[in-house]
């Protein structure tokens, strides 16, 4: 006959292995909506880091303008404060119009300061040109357009450049106070497949 130290051993012994396979059966409820997945079954194999020059065309002007304002300033602001611009621009190999169409930046952005020139940017940068036709480039943060160089991240993207992280850098080339017309200089330093 068992005495009452090894009654409760025993009843705690399956206590706990019962505790232990409840916990089991929890955990494993709770992951029927992720696994783990090896990258080479996405066709992910060694990550890249590039570097790409473009020219990104802010046209307010002409006939045919690749930036639209959609919200005007709700108040009186030096900083165009809540205005807000939906872009199709041209990127291209060069500063010029006519240099070759590497694909187009699309997105808005929105004055998001009222004390200085702070822009809000959200575009994704479409290519369609070489290897990259179809692929994006996906950048969101503050453009202090009156610096030199701003930097922006680089938050995703998609095509060849699925799970992209990095960074812009951009540098006004031209800029026309008239027309609000911008030639901008974007590096761009990326981590893709």
């Amino acid at each position: 006959m068992a005495t009452t130290p090894q009654i409760l051993a025993t009843q705690f012994i399956i206590l706990s292995l019962l505790s232990s396979f409840a916990l089991i059966l929890v955990h494993g409820e709770d992951q029927d909506f992720v696994r783990a997945l090896d990258r080479k079954l996405l066709g992910l194999k060694k990550e890249k880091f590039s570097h790409f020059k473009m020219y990104w065309h802010d046209i307010y002007s002409g006939k045919n303008p690749s930036a639209v304002g959609v919200v005007n300033p709700p108040i009186n602001s030096s900083t165009l404060f809540g205005s807000v611009s939906m872009i199709d621009d041209p990127l291209t190999e060069g500063p010029e119009s006519s240099s070759k169409l590497l694909g187009k930046a699309q997105g808005f952005y929105a004055s998001a300061s009222q004390k200085e020139v702070g822009l809000l940017m959200a575009m994704n940068f479409h290519f369609n040109q070489g290897k990259y036709n179809g692929s994006t480039i996906t950048i969101l943060g503050r453009n202090q357009v009156f610096d030199k160089v701003r930097e922006m991240p680089v938050i995703g993207g998609s095509g060849l450049f699925r799970f992209a992280r990095g960074y812009v850098q951009a540098s006004t080339h031209t800029f026309n106070p008239t027309t609000g017309d911008a030639v901008v200089e974007y590096n761009i330093y990326v981590l893709h497949y």
